[in-house]
C-alpha cells in the first residue's frame, strides 16, 4: 500500500473561506436592504368604521392617546416636535405616508394640530387608523 505523504493532505483540503465571504456579503445585503417599521410603541383604542381600506405599508406611525399623549418611537413627544421628529425618521427612510393612530377618546384639536406638524413635515398622506367593523 501507497502512503500518502503529508503534503498530498493539506492540497485535498477544501478551503472555506470564499463560502464564507459569500455568505457574509449576502447578510450584509440582507440587513442593508430590509425595510424597518418604526411603530408609535403603544396600544390605542381605535375607532370602529364600517368602510375601512387597507393602505400601503408606512413607515412612520404616530400614536394619540385618550389624555392627549403623542408617542413616537416608542417614545412620548411634545406636538409641537412633530415635524421635527418626522424630519428625522425621513432621513433615516424616506416614505410619503404617515398613520395616525387616534384613541376614539382623543380630542379631535390634538389630532388636528399633529396632522398639520405632518403636513409641515412635507408629508401629504396621512392615514387615520381605525378598527375594521361597525
Amino acid at each position: 500500500m501507497a502512503r500518502k505523504t503529508r503534503r498530498e493532505d493539506e492540497e485535498a483540503a477544501i478551503d472555506m473561506t470564499p463560502m464564507l465571504d459569500i455568505v457574509f456579503i449576502m447578510l450584509i445585503f440582507f440587513i442593508v436592504t430590509t425595510s424597518f417599521v418604526k411603530e408609535a410603541g403603544i396600544q390605542v383604542n381605535k375607532p370602529k368604521a364600517n368602510n375601512t381600506s387597507k393602505e400601503p405599508s408606512a413607515n412612520i406611525f404616530i400614536a394619540i392617546k385618550e389624555n392627549g399623549e403623542v408617542h413616537m418611537d416608542r417614545r412620548m413627544i411634545d406636538v409641537e416636535r412633530v415635524t421635527a421628529n418626522i424630519e428625522r425618521m425621513l432621513a433615516e427612510q424616506p416614505t410619503d405616508t404617515v398613520v395616525v393612530q387616534a384613541d376614539k377618546e382623543a380630542k379631535h384639536g390634538i389630532v388636528v394640530k399633529v396632522m398639520d406638524q405632518i403636513k409641515e413635515a412635507g408629508i401629504d398622506k396621512i392615514s387615520i387608523a381605525a378598527a375594521s367593523g361597525g
